[in-house]
């Protein structure tokens, strides 16, 4: 009976061993809002699943600490690997890392720029970003009349969501119903708030004249706002639009100083990310590119949107 007894023990210690599995994590940036809510969303969910553990990095916005880190997980033999990567263009040494050590990768929130061409047992997991900046911009064009005078702000130009976004506002200008607008400054503020309102700080100082901002994000947006408000501005003269839907971002929605942001579920692509990192480490086969829809937030729904967020 004790044999018995021993030997279904070790049966149990095995089995769980066997399903255990830990993920290695390198976001971007801790100092980032919208990664911090992405970051929660995965660790928060991990603490759901039974012998699931997380080892989560800070890349410090560091390419070469990323790496670094990627290189770190496989030689602690990680079962898979989650990036959010701090550039976009580097994304194809660091698949070939993880390809030649046999271990599952999946990218988050930011797409990697060999996403077409992925290994078999990587992924990658977001939000389209042609909805985005695509909801965004024609959600400023409505409020406009299709006419009127645009700043853009851009996020980090190493970064792929920055460049579509960006890319999703020209497309929209080009459309009959919104031709009507002009842009007449872009420049980036790296996704940064206090580089946000430095640069629109600028803008006013030099005397540029616009009826709206589309930002990238939210946090960009909100210190536009900030220094539009510093100088004296009517804001219900000015039409501002970010993405994210960050709670910040919201509460400026509330407050009449937000006037679009387009809700991208961090909670849910760290979510997504876990659950396509796991699947792989299993060897299930997933879909290459996981989408997590966008949805367009204004004042007619914002109430409603907190309320069910």
């Amino acid at each position: 009976m004790k044999k018995f007894i021993l030997g279904t023990a070790m049966a149990l210690v095995m089995s769980t061993a066997a399903h255990a599995e830990t993920v290695g994590v390198s976001m971007a940036k801790f100092d980032d809002n919208f990664l911090t809510v992405l970051r929660n969303g995965m660790t928060d969910y991990a603490k759901t699943l039974s012998g699931v553990t997380l080892q989560v990095e800070d890349a410090q916005n560091d390419v070469s600490k990323q790496q670094s880190q990627i290189q770190n997980f496989i030689a602690s033999k990680v079962d898979a690997i989650i990036v959010n990567p701090v550039d976009t263009d580097a994304t194809t040494a660091m698949s070939k890392l993880a390809a030649d050590a046999g271990i599952p990768l999946v990218y988050v929130n930011r797409q990697p720029v060999n996403v077409d061409t992925l290994p078999d047992n990587q992924a990658f997991v977001a939000s389209n970003e042609q909805e985005s900046g695509t909801l965004e911009t024609k959600e400023v064009c409505r409020i406009l009349g299709g006419k009127g005078k645009a700043v853009v702000i851009m996020g980090e130009l190493s970064n792929q969501a920055a460049r579509m976004r960006t890319q999703d506002v020209h497309d929209v200008i080009k459309t009959d119903e919104c031709k009507g607008l002009e842009i007449v400054e872009e420049q980036t503020a790296n996704w940064d708030r206090t580089q946000g309102a430095d640069l629109m700080t600028n803008w006013l100082s030099s005397g540029i004249e616009f009826d709206a901002v589309i930002s990238n994000n939210d946090e960009m947006a909100i210190g536009a706002i900030q220094a539009l408000k510093a100088a004296g501005k009517d804001m219900t003269k000015v039409v501002v639009g970010g993405v994210d839907a960050t709670q910040d971002a919201l509460a400026a929605m509330q407050a009449g100083d937000l006037d679009v942001t387009v809700f991208q579920d961090a909670a849910g692509q760290g979510k997504g990310s876990l659950d396509a990192a796991l699947k792989l480490a299993k060897g299930e086969k997933i879909d290459k590119k996981v989408y997590i829809p966008f949805q367009l937030v204004t004042p007619a729904n914002v109430k409603d949107f907190v309320a069910k967020n």
